[in-house]
């Protein structure tokens, strides 16, 4: 007598000494152990990939002359760990300042970028007259972006020139971020948002009391892009800056990998450590804020990154 489908799928999982249960679906039954084994050792790849990078940088600017010579300019594990480096590059003012440059950027524009996203992402999802308009004025931004030349003159033309703000101004708006962020609002339950209107409250409570709680876990990972993309850039101070003193920490990387030793010397440092490893130990500067801020935002982004994957 022929077997039924799944008498078939229960006779070939007893066979690997697996069970099955007919009323749960295939995709919650447990894996075989060869798929176990595949989706570590695949796992463990990516792992390494992204770990032994960070590894390799950080020894390198631990490292000597003579272990870097030894090593052919790399070091994966340091013999005699050295922080010369670290003290050369904060030897004088001109990392602290950069840090510090770059932590007014990321930190202002974050807000700006969060409030202008948020309160154009609230208005647009609402049954409003003008939201279809300017919803598709965003769209066309992300669609064609304006060129080098264009955004040159504009932040020239509104005398932001070697400015702090040449570097906040023109990130504070990102036509995906608010793609993402509009989707979102959009799914948030219209009878909810009805009854506490009813109620007599204002677009802006509604927003502040509503909204902006439900929505914590976009706001992380909106909030995350924008802050990961202010603390990295670097071209636009390449652009707009010619001050010393308005550089980011970014654009003090760029200089050391391109500048090498000649950068040590404009900035003043005054002991002599191996110019890879000053690159490597200025890489390591410019990681370690987003590296400490991440853990407390991961639960919020990996919730945020599936939002709207799901539906029901």
């Amino acid at each position: 007598m022929a077997l039924t489908t799944h008498e078939r799928r229960a006779a070939k999982r007893r066979s690997r000494g697996l069970t099955y249960n007919p009323g749960r679906p295939v995709w919650k039954e447990p894996a075989s152990p060869l798929y176990n084994s595949i989706k570590a050792i695949i796992i463990g790849g990516i792992s390494l990939s992204i770990v032994i990078p960070i590894l390799l940088v950080v020894s390198t600017s631990l490292a000597d002359d003579k272990q870097l010579i030894a090593a052919g300019g790399y070091v994966l594990w340091p013999s005699n760990p050295s922080f010369a480096a670290y003290q050369a590059i904060f030897s004088g003012e001109f990392m602290l300042r950069a840090l510090g440059v770059s932590a007014f950027i990321t930190a202002v524009g974050t807000f700006l970028a969060l409030f202008i996203t948020i309160t154009m992402a609230y208005a647009t999802s609402r049954p409003v007259l003008f939201g279809r308009p300017v919803l598709m004025l965003v769209l066309f931004t992300l669609l064609f972006a304006p060129g080098l030349i264009p955004m040159f003159l504009m932040v020239k033309q509104l005398g932001l020139l070697n400015t702090i703000w040449s570097l906040i101004l023109p990130g504070t708006f990102a036509a995906f971020n608010f793609v993402v962020m509009r989707s979102f609002f959009m799914n948030i339950p219209v009878e909810l948002l009805e009854a506490v209107r009813i109620d007599g409250a204002s677009d802006f409570m509604i927003l502040r009391k509503v909204v902006l709680p439900l929505s914590k876990a976009v706001i992380a990972v909106v909030g995350l892009f924008y802050a990961v993309g202010f603390w990295n850039a670097f071209f636009n101070a390449l652009l707009y800056i010619n001050d010393q003193t308005l550089y980011p920490v970014q654009l003090v990387l760029r200089n050391f990998v391109v500048q090498g030793g000649s950068m040590a010397d404009a900035i003043g440092v005054t002991s002599s450590p191996p110019p890879q490893s000053m690159q490597m130990a200025v890489v390591v500067v410019a990681l370690l804020p987003i590296l400490l801020v991440y853990p407390f935002l991961q639960k919020h982004f990996n919730k945020g990154v599936i939002t709207g994957a799901i539906k029901g």
